[in-house]
């Protein structure tokens, strides 16, 4: 154990992994500016190339508004520290090393951003992806966890909320918030961004009282298609976040 942390402090400051840093606290920080935090809960976490049982983590006690690079921490996969200053919360622990784990994900944002909360305590659980176009591009991407089982205070619950992903990128998670995921920050931080734009869209037209109209499965399929093969856009968003927010 102290080889390894002898080696994760090391890490932690090659140039990728302060480069890594840097743009987790930048997601952190975008998602304050959106509206997409709640007080000093919920986190992001992203693996460490090369090291699949290691991964950044934002720390306990900071909101997401302050948070900067050298105030993530790296932890292992049993929730250990490694590196960083900061301690880190149990619940960051059980949910996001399994959905690492085992749902093989290399980013990970899990938020209780309101509107896609809002959406989870209805009957319908999450998004309907057959409504804006916002919603279409996440059509065959979504898992629904309706089984809410209290605070995810022991590994055996983090373990059952990844499962129930089945391999889907985004979760909603029955009475509580989301989860989604990516191979890369930018990627996640576009998905999560949107998700929440295409929940906010479904709960005012829901709000109207008038009838919804649906496009056919079949289009919205060839939507979310469009969108997943050109992901340029993605990474000029995350760009022009770097450049607004401080």
């Amino acid at each position: 154990m102290e080889q390894s942390k002898q080696e994760a402090e090391a890490l932690f400051q090659v140039p990728a992994l302060r480069a890594l840093r840097a743009d987790l606290a930048l997601a952190l920080r975008a998602a304050a500016h959106h509206g997409l935090g709640e007080g000093v809960c919920n986190h992001f976490s992203v693996a460490v190339p090369g090291h699949p049982d290691w991964f950044l983590l934002n720390p306990r006690g900071l909101h997401w508004g302050e948070v900067q690079g050298h105030d993530i921490v790296l932890v292992d996969s049993a929730g250990q520290p490694l590196a960083g200053a900061h301690p880190v919360e149990p619940t960051a622990m059980y949910i996001h090393a399994a959905v690492h784990r085992i749902a093989g994900q290399a980013c990970v944002m899990h938020t209780h951003m309101p509107y896609a909360t809002a959406l989870t305590l209805t009957d319908l659980r999450a998004l309907d992806t057959t409504l804006s176009q916002n919603a279409m591009r996440f059509h065959g991407r979504i898992a629904v966890d309706a089984a809410y089982n209290g605070l995810a205070l022991d590994a055996s619950e983090g373990e059952r909320i990844a499962r129930a992903m089945q391999g889907a990128d985004v979760a909603f998670l029955g009475n509580h918030g989301v989860i989604v995921c990516g191979a890369h920050i930018a990627h996640a931080f576009d998905d999560l961004y949107y998700l929440e734009r295409a929940c906010m869209a479904q709960v005012i037209a829901m709000s109207t009282g008038r009838p919804l109209q649906p496009v056919p499965a079949e289009l919205a399929a060839r939507v979310a298609a469009q969108t997943l093969g050109e992901r340029l856009q993605s990474e000029l968003f995350f760009e022009s976040l770097r450049r607004m927010v401080r």
